[in-house]
């Protein structure tokens, strides 16, 4: 129940002139109106808590001291309505960022906004996981937190295939579990925040074959193939090329979560000449991108692209300076902040059971997928994507 005045008080020394309908209280029944037909009536009226009829634009003048008796028991009143209705979250409520990789200014930044969106609902955000890649460490820590049954979970799975029992099983104990940036679409899990994977890239397989000369070239590949994710972009990759039969994948690097083997792997690669000259460099995750370029940059190679993955400040700087061609921009602030409001609603929807077939359910509560969006960051718009990160640090 809320109450509010529905007009204004004029007030002197000693009298409260009260005009119009005076006061409304607003339940869950519906609209009390109260109207004026002097304070002994609006004493009475407000004491009445049934509704009343209609109200009617009559103005009285009651003293000062007379007013005060009678608001402010009903403004109390409104202002513990008021202070109880933000209880619908606890400080006890807790919620889990999971993933690998920590130490990188992608997941940093994904940590940033999930805490920003705790803050403001004043829950507990814990961010866990290994600061390398390491599948199975990250598997650990869902385990332990789904032993520690909080309010929910927001995950980027390393290995579908690894995490999927234990996602299900997380769903069986009732803990809201979504996952985010990498999916496990065939585990229990209530739906997919973050990129259109596919999408990323076909935008950078279109952006190769616009660029490399008469559409035909060799490309390397740095990822980890397994991580879904990845292996989604990757995909994209390919349809386009698909389309441009002159373009040739010559190799998919598994770094292994080791960003400095793509920097062995491009130095072995820049020694080749003639037909087996590697044309364009492609690194499907955030790391690779920096130690291609320094190998670019060392070998003043003006002849060969690199197409990048996200915008931390090195990549943004590289593509200023010519040796990276472009990157493909994600947003993992918004997928850790609409995340934590995500698990949030689902938490208090209080819903007493979760089901696996959410998919298929065309009156389903929850999305499918929620994309958090992708860009392609050039010369063109970087300095763009720079102010954006640097007004976000103000």
């Amino acid at each position: 129940m809320d109450f509010k005045p529905a007009n204004y008080l004029k007030t002197t020394s000693r009298k409260v002139q009260v005009t119009g309908v005076q006061f409304l209280l607003v339940s869950r029944g519906g609209l009390i109106g109260l109207p004026c037909n002097g304070h002994r009536c609006l004493a009475a009226e407000l004491a009445n808590s049934g509704p009343v009829g209609p109200a009617r634009n009559l103005t009285c003048e009651v003293p000062m001291r007379n007013a005060q008796r009678l608001l402010l028991p009903f403004m109390s009143i409104a202002l513990l309505v008021a202070v109880t209705g933000c209880q619908r979250h606890s400080h006890s409520e807790t919620y889990y960022l999971i993933s690998n990789n920590l130490k990188l200014s992608y997941w940093q930044t994904a940590a940033e906004g999930f805490n920003k969106a705790a803050a403001e609902y004043h829950v507990q955000a814990k961010v866990v996981g290994p600061d390398t890649y390491d599948a199975q460490a990250e598997l650990t820590e869902l385990q332990r937190a789904i032993a520690a049954k909080p309010a929910g979970i927001l995950i980027s799975v390393a290995d579908a295939t690894m995490f999927q029992s234990e996602i299900n099983a997380g769903i069986d104990a009732g803990i809201p579990i979504i996952t985010m940036d990498s999916d496990a679409p065939h585990s229990h899990r209530l739906f997919f925040i973050g990129t259109n994977n596919l999408q990323a890239g076909r935008l950078g397989g279109q952006r190769l074959a616009n660029k490399l000369p008469g559409g035909r070239g060799n490309i390397v590949f740095f990822s980890m193939p397994g991580q879904p994710n990845l292996d989604e972009r990757f995909k994209g990759y390919q349809e386009v090329f698909a389309d441009h039969p002159g373009i040739k994948t010559v190799e998919v690097v598994d770094i292994k979560g080791e960003s400095t083997a793509a920097f062995d792997k491009t130095q072995q690669y820049m020694t080749q000449t003639g037909d087996k000259k590697i044309d364009a460099f492609v690194c499907l995750e955030a790391s690779a991108g920096k130690e291609v370029a320094s190998v670019l940059k060392n070998n003043k190679s003006q002849d060969r692209l690199l197409i990048a993955m996200d915008v931390d400040p090195d990549t943004l700087n590289l593509i200023r300076s010519g040796v990276i061609d472009a990157t493909i921009a994600q947003k993992p602030y918004t997928m850790g902040y609409i995340g934590l409001k995500a698990l949030d609603q689902v938490f208090h929807d209080d819903l007493k059971s979760f089901r696996s077939d959410y998919s298929v359910d065309t009156f389903s509560p929850f999305p499918v997928f929620i994309d958090t969006g992708t860009a392609v960051v050039d010369k063109v718009n970087v300095d763009i994507f720079g102010n954006s990160a640097a007004a976000a640090q103000k």
